[in-house]
């Protein structure tokens, strides 16, 4: 009986959401869903609802580099997303990693706050993401409060978002996606490589279940790159899996619900 190909292989390094709607748990619902093979190497961990963040944990950073280091070392990847990464030593430590052993592909979910308000970013680490981590990233998936933060400007107008886009560049990105749904009207995703702007555009959909979107947006582009994608064929891949995971959506808990990432098995 012959062997079944391996699936791309995606390493997630982010923080564990005990309401599974985002976090480590919605990394690899993503992943699976888009056929990559997910692995984790948790930062911290969250006790979460729908409603807010009880309690966190870091995760200490031995033990963090040690799991980036198990997964490299035997399985390999051919892609890695970043989330939640808490504080500017578990930031020193996964960029340490990264340049140690270079990797394929990175996205940069430059995760600060959870849905609920709650902050997930601790204010000391803004620069270490900035000047570590950032200039490492293969494509980074900014909202716009995130973009807001590390650019450290206002962004209200189209022509903002623009240039906070080439902010990014400037700093070592290769690329951008400035994320759309924090503003008015459709949901206008700008993409920018240096070169090149393109924007993706889906209707805005009235629910309260966006939580994890952050983190299936930018599961879903590692997935894409994995896969063997172009860039902007990974971001069209996200923005299409996230546009009808929150169509899909059903209540889960009394604040923000989760996406359906399983919309494809269960319609």
């Amino acid at each position: 009986m012959s062997e079944t190909a391996s699936p791309p292989r995606i390493l997630s390094i982010a923080g564990s959401d005990s309401s599974g709607g985002a976090g480590i748990q919605a990394d690899i619902k993503t992943v699976t869903m888009l056929g990559g093979y997910a692995m984790t190497a948790i930062t911290a961990v969250t006790a979460q609802n729908t409603q807010g963040v009880a309690a966190i944990h870091e995760v200490p950073t031995d033990v963090i580099t040690a799991q980036i280091q198990a997964v490299i070392s035997d399985i390999e990847v051919d892609a890695v997303k970043t989330g939640m990464l808490a504080s500017s030593s578990i930031i020193q430590c996964v960029a340490s990693e990264l340049e140690r052993r270079p990797v394929p592909w990175l996205v940069v979910d430059p995760v600060m706050v959870a849905k609920s308000g709650d902050a997930l970013l601790w204010e000391d680490a803004v620069d270490a993401l900035k000047t570590l981590l950032v200039p490492l990233a293969s494509v980074i998936t900014p909202n716009i409060p995130e973009a807001e933060a590390l650019t450290g400007k206002k962004i209200e107008s189209d022509t903002q978002v623009r240039e906070a886009a080439e902010a990014f560049i400037t700093m070592g990105a290769k690329s951008v996606v400035v994320k759309g749904g924090h503003r008015e009207g459709p949901a206008t995703d700008l993409f920018f490589d240096g070169t090149t702007f393109h924007e993706f555009t889906s209707p805005r959909i009235e629910t309260a279940n966006t939580h994890g979107t952050g983190c299936t947006f930018a599961s879903a582009v590692a997935a894409g790159l994995a896969r063997g994608m172009s860039i902007l064929e990974a971001v069209g891949l996200a923005k299409e899996f996230v546009t009808e995971a929150i169509l899909s959506s059903f209540p889960v808990g009394q604040g923000h619900g989760p996406l359906n990432h399983f919309h494809k098995l269960w319609k």
